[in-house]
């Protein structure tokens, strides 16, 4: 029976595709004279079936060719708007800076404000003598491992909270107490916990970085449609799918959101701690330079912490639209 189904289906097929029926199976006494010629139009791949489909082919080509204009032109604009967006944004700093040249000296005394050329000068002399490079180390080595550990941190604890129902509740009002809290009051107190190493200054970051992630992930998790929920309950998925398939793809637009944010403050934290206490370090050239009354290092080292920062936005935007690319 189901070998007849597809038979039955396939004759159906046959006869729609061509609009009239088989011819009968027992041929008349002239067949020979009806048979079709090698060089008919069976023969020679002319027939009505195929002019059917040589006609759709060229439909579909010069569809196809009606497009290409217009995909020419959204390139067109496309780059047209890239160029518009770059080169805009290079424009405005170009003429912070002139700006800033032109101040100096003139409008204010050269000994607070410096100028860009100074610091450029500043840059190339820290590069060249290799004095940039330990400090440059230290901060971006505590702002990799700060940055991470407050990322898994502030997910965990999201979810955990959002999760845990009415106990998750109970502990709520004291995480946003603690986020209250000012952290630059909080630095002395990790040096004297943590000594003025590695430790204090990661410790410094996690705080910065934890809350605005945790509260991302909050956020994000209270906001998933309750129809994919339960979908995913309607399909007896487990907790680990639930996550994986729901939750996870659900929570990355707010998790990068959280992510961009913890760039700056990152590296705020490990700035601050630096200036508190420390040895070495982005933060610890600032200082220095602030207490040589030597505001050209001063703007040196928050130049490079500026690049650094947009160095990884700029990663953070690229890896947002790679991953949200269906927006």
């Amino acid at each position: 029976m189901p070998s007849f189904t597809r038979a039955a289906r396939g004759l159906s097929g046959r006869r729609e595709a061509t609009g009239r029926a088989p011819s009968p199976a027992a041929p008349g006494p002239d067949a020979a004279d009806r048979t079709p010629s090698a060089t008919g139009p069976a023969a020679t791949g002319h027939g009505p079936d195929d002019r059917t489909g040589v006609s759709a082919d060229r439909a579909d080509t010069s569809a196809d060719r009606a497009d290409l204009p217009y995909d020419e032109a959204d390139r067109r604009a496309d780059r047209r708007h890239r160029v518009i967006l770059y080169g805009g944004r290079v424009l405005v700093g170009l003429l912070t800076l002139a700006l800033w040249q032109f101040a100096s000296g003139r409008w204010v005394r050269a000994f607070f404000i410096s100028s860009p050329t100074a610091v450029g000068g500043r840059l190339v002399d820290l590069v060249t003598t290799g004095e940039l490079w330990p400090h440059l180390t230290v901060t971006m080595e505590e702002f990799a491992v700060g940055i991470a550990a407050g990322t898994a941190l502030g997910v965990a604890l999201g979810l955990a909270i959002v999760y845990s129902g009415i106990v998750g509740q109970w502990f709520h009002p004291y995480v946003m107490a603690l986020y209250s809290l000012p952290r630059v009051a909080l630095a002395p107190l990790f040096i004297v916990w943590f000594g003025i190493g590695l430790a204090s200054k990661i410790t410094m970051i996690i705080t910065m970085v934890v809350f605005v992630v945790f509260y991302n992930v909050h956020e994000g998790v209270r906001s998933i449609d309750p129809d994919l929920l339960d979908m995913a309950r309607g399909h007896r998925a487990t907790r680990r799918q639930t996550l994986r398939w729901v939750v996870f793809p659900a929570l990355t637009p707010w998790l990068l959101t959280g992510l961009r944010l913890a760039v700056g403050l990152a590296l705020i934290g490990a700035v601050i701690a630096e200036i508190v206490g420390s040895s070495a370090g982005l933060g610890y050239y600032i200082k220095t330079s602030s207490n040589l009354l030597d505001i050209t290092g001063v703007f040196a080292g928050l130049a490079v912490i500026t690049t650094i920062a947009m160095i990884f936005d700029f990663l953070v935007g690229r890896l947002e639209r790679r991953l949200l690319r269906y927006r």
